[in-house]
């Protein structure tokens, strides 16, 4: 499917998350209707008239944990006038949890992956303008929308960022399409300093043997606790063989030392990784997928009911919903598959089966598709998942501090908008484990039918007051997802 914010990590990871999480705390009170109560307040009456008797005290019990509601709220998107042009120039509704607002706060025209900074700023990367914007909070101002800063440019196709520290210093490393960048980062800096190339001569459209076209170009990173960077060399292709033997290998994420050095290839067969994150403390790497579009029938059966075998067509039913999109732990020495073996959607996108290729592993020559490593977990077909990041180390409501938010940016070629359009969240138990998916922000599409839509959520990360930003490169927006005070 598709296309594709940045990062901190920590030696001590304290702060491993993708995204800097120095966080100001703001709580949640998810526990709605436990406030106000059954039978009146103090001094009311009894059922016999007579004043009733104060409550005993409650026996102490053990601390209830806050539980992440759904999207189930339509709000009005509220807009500041200074950024009131179309298409937010009419009214917007969002579906969001109870207890939530949201809010446009800056406008970028395409606005991709964000980072946050060790002061709260926030840098915003506009790969197609090869530039990166810093947003400096300014609330309280007139107009409440942020400052806003030309960071870097002239650069090729900048698109994830990471801040990371070692020992007394913080990089901000930067992904362009064809290397890694590193430079110094000082708070308050509006910037960017002197940059290195970390990692050089990584493949774009300028790579010979592609002759100008590669489809994944942009390129995504995470850096470890333990000072390692992680490179996404997405597939070049929509399904192609090829790619599985290049030099390097792309479809594939690749491991290198903090300064560059130490190349090798961590895992395969993962078509375009877009998001990457490690659990904050931890070096357990996920990452989200974007798997291949028009997939052949790879069952000799009827699917359609004309009672001739389906075998190898493409049909639009079983193309919409098929293969699964991924959001996976990633295993060192792992192959995830593409292109020889698909994953087929279950009811539960959990213990997702692998499936023969029609077009590049009909047989199963190339590849045992029992061999391959299974997703943790499956997201619906051509969502086209992009940023995401875990939310442990923020300032997020407590409810959800313990998961990841995940911005699906939709489906461009299915019969209906169905797919994506929306930001998810996942729930992860201690053990590392991922929950059921749940809807955080949804309603950009109006008609699905009709393919309307006014916006297409790219990337979502905690900002420094407990807010959640996601940037949409559609309508060239910002939002913030804030709690409302209690």
């Amino acid at each position: 499917m598709t296309l594709q914010t940045g990062k901190f990590s920590e030696r001590s990871g304290i702060a491993a998350n993708r995204r800097f999480r120095w966080i100001a705390a703001i709580a949640l009170v998810v526990l709605a209707g436990c406030s106000g109560g059954s039978d009146g307040g103090t001094g009311s009456a009894g059922a016999s008239g007579k004043p009733a008797l104060p409550a005993a005290a409650p026996a102490s019990s053990p601390a209830v944990t806050p539980v992440a509601a759904a999207a189930t709220v339509t709000r009005n998107l509220e807009v500041p006038a200074a950024l009131a042009q179309k298409p937010f120039d009419a009214v917007k509704t969002l579906k969001i949890p109870p207890g939530f607002g949201i809010r446009l706060w800056a406008r970028i025209a395409g606005a991709r992956f964000m980072a946050l900074a060790p002061n709260g700023d926030v840098l915003v990367s506009r790969p197609d303008s090869g530039e990166i914007f810093l947003l400096r909070d300014t609330a309280g101002s007139a107009d409440n929308t942020p400052q806003k800063f030309d960071f870097a440019s002239g650069l090729q196709k900048p698109h994830d960022m990471v801040f990371h520290v070692i020992g007394n210093v913080t990089y901000l490393y930067v992904s362009e399409s064809n290397q890694v960048t590193r430079s110094v980062y000082n708070p308050g800096d509006t910037q960017t300093a002197a940059r290195e190339v970390v990692v050089g001569n990584l493949p774009n459209d300028s790579t010979p043997e592609l002759k100008g076209f590669y489809s994944h170009q942009l390129k995504n990173i995470a850096l470890s606790p333990d000072h390692k960077l992680y490179i996404s060399i997405a597939s070049s292709c929509n399904a192609c063989s090829e790619d599985a033997t290049s030099t390097p290998v792309r479809g594939a994420i690749y491991e290198y030392n903090a300064d560059g050095t130490g190349q090798r290839l961590f895992a395969r067969g993962i078509r375009n990784a877009e998001g990457l994150d490690f659990i904050p403390g931890t070096n357990n790497l996920w990452v989200a997928v974007n798997s291949r579009d028009e997939i052949r029938y790879p069952f000799d059966k009827d699917f359609d009911g004309d009672g001739a075998s389906d075998y190898g067509k493409i049909i639009r039913a079983f193309v919409d919903e098929n293969p699964a999109e991924l959001f996976t732990h990633v295993r060192d020495g792992g192959n995830y598959g593409w292109p020889f073996c698909q994953p087929l959607p279950n009811d539960r996108m959990t213990d997702i089966g692998m499936e023969r290729d029609y077009e590049w592993n009909r047989d199963g020559s190339n590849l045992d598709c029992a061999s391959v490593d299974r997703p943790s977990k499956g997201i619906r077909a051509h969502s086209a998942p992009l940023g995401m990041s875990f939310l442990q180390n923020s300032k997020v409501p407590v409810a959800y501090r313990k998961g990841a938010v995940v911005a699906l940016h939709g489906c461009w070629n299915c019969s209906r908008l169905d797919s994506g359009y929306k930001v998810v969240y996942f729930p992860f138990d201690d053990a590392g484990n991922a929950g059921a998916e749940m809807d955080l922000v949804s309603g950009f599409v109006t008609n699905p039918d009709t393919r309307e839509e006014w916006g297409r959520p790219v990337d979502a990360i905690a900002d420094a007051k407990g807010n959640i930003l996601i940037s949409d490169d559609s309508a060239g927006a910002i939002y913030q997802l804030y709690p409302l005070a209690q």
